[in-house]
């Protein structure tokens, strides 16, 4: 794990500490260039927001749900791994997202302490965006500490 990861982890953790999960999706969101960043649950057919930060909208706490299909959450849930995606509607691993209004997207999987796949934490925005380089790498070594806000 680099130093950044490590001090970004670090940071976040406080955040979730201290302040609670809206506050540390927050943090995590102005690291970067994403619009929105959040935690979501799967529920069947469904997937279910459980906090979401939009920079532009910083009052809202909650996002919508969506049809799993219709999300790069899918993806990861599907894969089993964590998945970026800098413009959804050029990428060629996923044609059938080309028409899908969030057009970036970085994610990782959340489980459960058996393994199974709970939920994600993730940033996405409707317009391309470049994230750090490393922020996958992050969101994969925070998604466990954000257990206990999707079971």
């Amino acid at each position: 794990m680099s130093e950044v990861v490590r001090s970004d982890l670090s940071n976040f953790q406080t955040a979730l500490d201290k302040a609670g999960l809206f506050e540390a999706l927050k943090y995590l969101n102005e690291r970067t260039p994403f619009r929105f960043t959040g935690v979501y649950r799967f529920d069947g057919d469904m997937l279910r927001n459980v906090a979401l930060f939009d920079r532009w909208s910083p009052e809202a706490r909650r996002g919508a749900d969506a049809p799993m299909v219709e999300t790069f959450c899918a993806i990861v849930k599907q894969t089993g791994n964590a998945v970026q995606v800098s413009n959804g509607r050029t990428d060629p691993r996923f044609p059938w997202m080309a028409d899908n209004p969030v057009m970036c997207y970085c994610g990782a999987l959340v489980r459960d302490i058996d393994g199974n796949p709970l939920g994600t934490l993730c940033h996405f925005d409707m317009q391309p965006v470049e994230p750090p380089s490393s922020e996958l790498s992050l969101l994969q070594s925070a998604a466990p500490m954000v257990l206990s806000y999707v079971s």
